[in-house]
């Protein structure tokens, strides 16, 4: 199938991370919207360059500041004298894949200029709707809390993504890999595509025909159920989580060449799914909650 060549062509620009490349691959055949955090200089622009280019998507990026406004983002409406109306003039978020970089840099006010264009495919202005392009994805990356100049991401924008990745440092086979080769952010640029508009189109709906059977959806549904009953967290995942992790499972299996979800599926992208999504009792940060639910739920009642 043409994710292999997708999947092969990312991991020779991103060295060492398949599992972390699988995954976002499995976010996108979803059709979910992707965040990955970590420290500047880990790959996560080389990442989003990569996707773009072996799915042959039309790309645009915004770089987020402090003073970035709303119309920066989604256009504004300009007068025409000669035609004596308001024309829209349409910002960079008509693409078909958005990043969104370092968007915990920005006013919270502007962030929340993306909530829209991120659920309902669309931008109002003035008062007019505007469909975005589709697929319609958006790739943001966040740099650590802990770090000056940031604002955190609000809880109705986080559970907007559907995962929630992080790259990590190197190993050090990769990381000698990378210093021989001089990087791979211009390799990511020149990679050919893997698949056609049409052939993603057509996995994508390859993933929502994918079977999960009446026991699997009952093991999902308890997850969410502890997660909202369970006094280890601070409040539980909503029906847009779970409809999320049952179309993740549902991507990992068709990666994995299975028309069905396994268990071993819906774990495999718990953590990217819901760690994001969910704060542990006394912490004031997300955490690995994903390993609370796995050792407290039972795949069989």
């Amino acid at each position: 199938m043409g994710f292999s060549a997708a999947l092969s062509a990312i991991n020779r620009v991103i060295l060492g991370k398949s599992n972390t490349v699988k995954t976002a691959v499995a976010c996108m055949l979803a059709g979910g919207h992707l965040l990955i955090e970590d420290l500047p200089g880990m790959g996560k622009t080389t990442l989003a360059h990569a996707l773009a280019r072996v799915f042959a998507l039309e790309f645009q990026r915004i770089q987020f500041t402090s003073d970035m406004l709303p119309a920066d983002i989604v256009g504004v409406s300009i007068f025409d004298p000669e035609r004596r109306s308001f024309q829209f003039r349409p910002g960079p978020v008509f693409t078909q894949l958005l990043l969104a970089d370092e968007i915990n840099r920005a006013a919270p006010k502007t962030q929340s200029a993306l909530l829209e264009a991120m659920e309902e495919m669309q931008v109002t202005v003035d008062g007019e709707s505007h469909v975005l392009p589709s697929p319609f994805f958006v790739i943001a990356t966040q740099n650590p809390v802990e770090q000056g100049g940031t604002f955190p991401l609000p809880e109705s924008q986080l559970d907007r993504f559907l995962m929630c990745l992080s790259l990590g440092y190197p190993s050090e086979e990769a990381e000698l890999s990378l210093l021989a080769s001089g990087g791979t952010r211009e390799s990511a640029l020149n990679l050919e595509a893997a698949l056609s508009h049409d052939e993603l189109v057509t996995l994508m709906q390859k993933v929502r025909r994918v079977r999960a059977s009446e026991s699997l959806l009952q093991y999902l549904q308890r997850l969410l159920h502890y997660s909202r009953h369970s006094e280890q967290f601070v409040y539980g995942l909503s029906p847009r989580a779970g409809l999320g992790l049952l179309q993740a499972s549902k991507a990992w299996a068709l990666l994995s060449q299975r028309d069905y979800v396994v268990p071993e599926d819906i774990q495999a992208v718990l953590g990217a799914v819901v760690n994001h999504r969910l704060v542990i009792s006394g912490q004031q940060q997300h955490s690995d909650a994903a390993s609370i639910l796995l050792n407290a739920v039972p795949v069989l009642p």
